[in-house]
């Protein structure tokens, strides 16, 4: 079975959106780290707030070890953030010095702060992301339109779907991953090669129907050269390699967001299952405290669907995995019967070299925070906060209802 699924309802459906596009220009996506505490003042680790455009935070991550001339492993940094908008967030560099921040000579990036603490940043350290966005060519009532939905998802809270940079560029991550669960090495390979019909660059739809009809040596003369990881399971392949020893070349972090992308898939079809009762606890679920992300079994719902009501918790979805809390009852059903589509079991995610998926549980939804508009000729200013972990696209597909070309954060 396929792991894409058509597009999920709206919980605001009932509700017109306000069409317009966004991310005309990067300034028009513009997203802020909250830190999850503030740097001591002292340690080995430096930490620089930036504020970048246009550029990734790996890249980022490159240049900022080239001009502090220290191992990329020594760049820390809480989330991944996306190249087309202008980022503000942290990065720790150990054993940096500030006077080294002198070296840092580039036109999209901009030092705000320089600290220091004692442990690198981490992914997850950081409280959450407030978003600025400007929507243009939205339709004239936009603010009124937005108003009524946003107050529902204030009410109700966003459905805390997986942004589409989740699965990547060709939106087919998941597919990798699954096929590395279910150990079909040359599935996983074509994949990662991309569906020449979902290609727009020349040389590399080339280089993937030279893949697909075994030409490998056409394959690899037109593969773009900055696909190295690419580059390297087809030199392998041409080398007589097998199919899993040439996927084994490409980084092992690489294969886990792979993997994390399948996991996403599955929690987006159990939201997507879920999400006309969103707000709502069963007996049996497993549910999160937004307090302090702790997880507990539903045992009396009457009971605990009054701290649903005040927003205090929410029912979870899978993340599945070796240590993920399994629920019960109506829950358990759900996802036993989601994984059963898919020809899988809970032991199949522990496919071992290094990958097995720890599993955890997920809210459906989340808080939508510090809620601010600003309506101007064809346009609307949008300004709020999400937790982390969370994606702006949620909230957007539901003020919008249009297609979300080219948001990724």
């Amino acid at each position: 079975m396929n792991a894409s699924a058509p597009e999920p309802g709206y919980l605001t459906g009932t509700l017109p959106g306000i069409g317009g596009h966004i991310r005309e220009i990067p300034e028009d996506f513009r997203v802020e780290e909250i830190p999850l505490y503030a740097p001591s003042g002292q340690g080995d680790h430096l930490y620089l707030r930036v504020e970048k455009t246009g550029l990734g935070t790996l890249e980022v991550a490159r240049i900022l070890a080239k001009t502090f001339q220290v191992p990329q492993q020594a760049i820390g940094y809480a989330g991944l953030k996306d190249t087309r908008a202008v980022t503000v967030q942290t990065f720790s560099i150990h054993h940096g010095q500030a006077e080294q921040a002198e070296r840092l000579c580039h036109p999209q990036i901009r030092i705000l702060a320089i600290s220091r603490h004692g442990n690198k940043l981490r992914p997850g350290h950081l409280a959450g992301n407030r978003f600025e966005l400007t929507l243009r060519h939205v339709d004239r009532d936009a603010q009124d339109k937005a108003a009524d939905i946003l107050a529902v998802l204030q009410d109700l809270g966003v459905p805390n779907f997986f942004g589409p940079q989740r699965y990547g560029v060709l939106g087919n991550n998941d597919q990798v991953g699954l096929a590395l669960l279910k150990r079909r090495w040359h599935q996983a390979l074509a994949a990662i090669i991309g569906d020449a019909a979902r290609i727009r660059h020349p040389d590399w739809r080339a280089a993937a129907e030279a893949f697909a009809r075994g030409d490998l040596t056409e394959c690899l003369r037109r593969l773009p050269p900055r696909m190295r990881d690419e580059r390297s399971l087809v030199e392998a392949l041409l080398r007589g390699q097998k199919d899993r020893e040439a996927l084994f070349l490409i980084p092992k972090q690489r294969l886990r967001l792979y993997l994390s992308a399948f996991q996403a898939r599955l929690f987006d079809r159990i939201l997507a299952m879920r999400l006309a009762t969103i707000e709502r606890v069963w007996a049996g679920d497993i549910a999160y405290r937004h307090d302090n992300g702790a997880c507990f079994r539903v045992d009396d719902p009457a009971t605990e669907q009054q701290r649903a009501d005040r927003f205090e918790i929410s029912a979870t979805g899978p993340l599945f995995g070796r240590k993920m809390l399994t629920p019960t009852g109506q829950s358990a059903l759900l996802e036993a019967s989601l994984l059963d589509k898919f020809g899988l079991s809970y032991d199949d995610f522990r496919p071992g070299a290094g990958l097995n998926l720890e599993g955890d549980r997920r809210p459906l939804r989340v808080p939508l925070d510090k809620v601010e508009m600003e309506a101007g000729p064809g346009q609307l200013r949008l300004c709020f906060t999400l937790p982390r972990g969370s994606y702006a696209t949620s909230l957007l597909r539901e003020v919008m209802k249009s297609p979300l070309v080219g948001v990724t954060c």
